[in-house]
């Protein structure tokens, strides 16, 4: 290759560090030797074979053929010619830089390749590669043991977690003229290289899970002893109890969409403190599990089967009154998948009490009194989403199947690091519920000082596993 031909390789090699373009460099010489018995006029050539065997455990094998092609696709002489049979290490590395240093242009023809060979790609494309990307990363999470405490038992999960995902993902992509298009339409619909630049644009986890794939599938880009470089928050560390794992409702492919809408500072670390399957159905062991934690996730899964709730950005107190802020926010994982920030029509963010006669008792989240977007009555095992046409403060539908409903499952989970044990301690719900005061004194356990409390089982397990 002259130096007027390799002018186009050369400018994208110029964007990657010296340490990146080695370790590209030691990745495709790996490739090159992946068959061991081979035609030996092969030996110079990455054939899709060599591709296969180099990525069999680490990528399932649909989206290695989609990275093989989308490599063998790049021009790198800057000329208007047909896809290699093969790739060369050049054509790898312009599509690394391409991906990972590119513009939104060229970041974006990049993902086209990935995404069909033509100039055009339909919804239906469109679709079908993210449901590949998704199962793509949660296997490459399981196969790096990069799960970070989730349960391995996802295969099934990914699947069905994809397919509601990728759908999610499909709704933002949109036409350059911004006319709406229903679900058949969307599917049927053509769209352009810049239209698929826009999207990545408005929907960040496609490159970030596609950045991940790419890293951790072609092991390139980062170190092979920082296995956890370039992932950053996308997986929280997951905290459990000894009586309550990391399990959850949600499924990891939930985890990580519903992860990337928190805040920065809390999105590293998630603690298990309340679920159904764990401490019971009870609304007083909910609140003595929940409050002066610091910023929670509520989870409910109704006996119809929708997957749905909010965050609360601040800790939960026992109080008449709404409290939180603006990043509070409530979601809908299943039949769909959504968040709702908040609108700035009120601040009803997030409300608890309990023992009141004159205020509805229970924990909700927007709306208004008798009318929550989301709603769990303090006669545990009911709730309600009443949202008609939606709810005034996150404007969000009706979440739930009905719009009164019964709790199959609820968890809620602690997010980033917990408050300073001190002021958790000061701040105890004994201190605003006399009921609770006297309940504790008749069971028996002593009360120390006014601002010192024994400690909860589920505290002194957490801190039992480290």
């Amino acid at each position: 290759m002259g130096n007027a031909e390799s002018s186009a390789y050369q400018k994208r090699a110029l964007r990657l560090q010296p340490e990146e373009k080695a370790r590209i460099g030691v990745a495709f010489e790996k490739m090159l030797v992946a068959v061991l018995k081979e035609d030996p006029a092969a030996k110079k050539i990455v054939t899709l074979e060599k591709f296969k065997a180099y990525v069999s455990e680490s990528l399932p094998e649909a989206m290695a053929v989609r990275i093989y092609n989308a490599v063998r696709s790049v021009d790198v002489e800057d000329k208007a010619s047909a896809a290699s049979e093969n790739i060369t290490k050049e054509q790898l590395t312009a599509f690394v830089s391409d991906l990972y240093r590119g513009n939104v242009d060229e970041r974006g023809d990049a993902i086209l390749r990935l995404i069909a060979e033509n100039a055009q790609v339909q919804g239906s494309q469109v679709r079908q590669f993210a449901e590949e990307l998704i199962i793509a990363l949660v296997h490459i999470l399981q196969f790096k043991k990069l799960m970070n405490g989730w349960s391995s038992k996802t295969t099934r999960e990914a699947i069905t977690g994809g397919k509601v995902l990728a759908a999610h993902f499909l709704s933002e992509l949109k036409p350059s003229d911004r006319h709406l298009l229903t679900g058949p339409e969307v599917l049927e619909y053509s769209f352009e290289k810049a239209e698929i630049g826009n999207w990545i644009y408005r929907v960040p986890l496609v490159s970030a899970f596609l950045m991940a794939v790419i890293s951790h599938g072609l092991s390139i880009m980062y170190p092979e002893g920082d296995i956890h470089k370039g992932l950053g928050n996308l997986v929280p560390r997951c905290k459990g109890t000894k009586r309550a794992p990391c399990n959850t409702v949600l499924g990891l492919v939930p985890v990580i969409y519903i992860n990337s809408h928190l805040p920065n500072e809390c999105q590293h670390r998630w603690r298990l403190l309340f679920a159904t399957w764990a401490h019971g159905e009870s609304f007083s062991q909910l609140c003595a599990q929940i409050v002066y934690q610091g910023p929670t996730l509520l989870v409910v899964k109704d006996t119809e089967g929708h997957l749905f709730g909010g965050f609360a950005s601040a800790s939960w107190e026992m109080k008449p009154q709404f409290q939180g802020d603006t990043r509070c926010f409530l979601f809908t994982i299943l039949p769909h998948v959504e968040v709702f920030m908040y609108s700035g029509f009120n601040n009803h963010y997030m409300y608890l009490n309990s023992g009141q006669q004159t205020m509805p008792n229970g924990l909700g989240m927007g709306g208004q009194h008798d009318y929550f977007g989301l709603w769990i009555d303090s006669n545990f095992g009911k709730g309600h989403s009443k949202a008609k046409p939606k709810c005034t403060t996150y404007n969000s539908p009706q979440l739930s199947g009905s719009e009164t409903f019964s709790i199959d499952v609820l968890e809620v989970w602690a997010v980033g690091d917990p408050p300073d044990q001190e002021e958790r301690a000061k701040r105890s719900i004994l201190d605003s519920d006399p009921e609770a005061r006297a309940l504790l004194e008749m069971s028996g356990r002593v009360r120390h000082s006014e601002g010192l409390r024994q400690k909860s089982r589920d505290v002194e397990e957490e801190e039992d596993l480290g």
